[in-house]
């Protein structure tokens, strides 16, 4: 009876020993941190404006492309590196020479995601925004517009239809939607302005998550904001000074919004205030 006893009481020992002990967690996946670290490079390195980095960058991302979990947002962040190399290139005068280049690849890129999945709706909005800019590249060839246009205009369906208030989105149809009202196609520039102020509203709910899937929107919605307000008509630099210093309040580092939109901000500011009383 007491050996018995004995061997119940250490046995009730031992468990509570173990509960004692730390968990081990699950070796994590070395190829998902990896990954994980250069998108964040990628998006760091976007907002500096560092074309360089973001062309390297890329380039480290294609070693894993083919991994069967993060093939699609391998394809989605190289896509969107070059995409945003692109729109950085677009600061710069001249505007330098490959910026078609990164274009087109930067679409089969997103498509690539969208075929491994195809409910990844920013994919889509990576690829539209892609196809537009290619479209003002290529204003003076009336065919490649149209086989731009071709393409663009049902993805953009698409993704309203899948998820018409993703932020990202709503960017991009904004942007559109400002460049047709100033080009005389139709629409005003308060739609526009109304769709960023949506975006706006709609990332007020994004809760942080997977750092592999786009969360970005809300600083590129507030630079929309405050370029738009300055180049609005009578201009009001005023309110884009506000949604600029909120832009940069989010990302200090943002080359673009600090080094060139706000000193054009100041400008115009500077100019109204010596213009005479009428």
């Amino acid at each position: 009876m007491l050996a018995e006893k004995s061997i119940k009481a250490a046995a009730a020992l031992a468990v509570l020993l173990a509960c004692a002990l730390p968990l081990r967690s699950a070796p994590a996946d070395p190829s998902r941190a990896r990954v994980e670290q250069l998108v964040a490079a990628i998006r760091r390195a976007d907002y500096e404006g560092d074309r360089p980095s973001l062309k390297r960058l890329f380039g480290e991302l294609a070693s894993f492309d083919g991994d069967p979990e993060l093939g699609s947002r391998v394809d989605y962040w190289r896509g969107f590196a070059l995409w945003r190399r692109a729109l950085n290139g677009f600061n710069e005068s001249p505007f330098p020479s490959d910026l078609g280049s990164d274009l087109d690849l930067a679409v089969t890129l997103f498509d690539a995601a969208v075929r491994k999945d195809v409910s990844f709706v920013d994919a889509k909005v990576g690829e539209v925004s892609c196809l537009m800019s290619l479209v003002f590249l290529n204003q003076k060839d009336a065919a490649r517009m149209q086989a731009y246009l071709a393409r663009a205009i049902p993805l953009v369906k698409e993704a309203q239809a899948q998820a018409p208030d993703n932020p990202r989105l709503l960017w991009v149809v904004g942007a559109n939607q400002w460049y047709r009202a100033t080009n005389g196609l139709g629409g005003s520039t308060q739609t526009a302005l109304d769709t960023y102020e949506r975006g706006l509203a709609a990332i007020k709910n994004q809760k942080p998550g997977d750092p592999l899937e786009p969360s970005w929107g809300e600083p590129e919605l507030l630079m929309n904001l405050a370029w738009s307000h300055l180049h609005a008509t009578p201009p009001d630099p005023v309110g884009a000074q506000k949604f600029a210093d909120s832009a940069l309040s989010l990302v200090p580092n943002w080359h673009y919004v600090r080094d060139i939109l706000i000193p054009q901000i100041r400008e115009a500011r500077a100019r109204q205030q010596v213009q005479p009383a009428p």
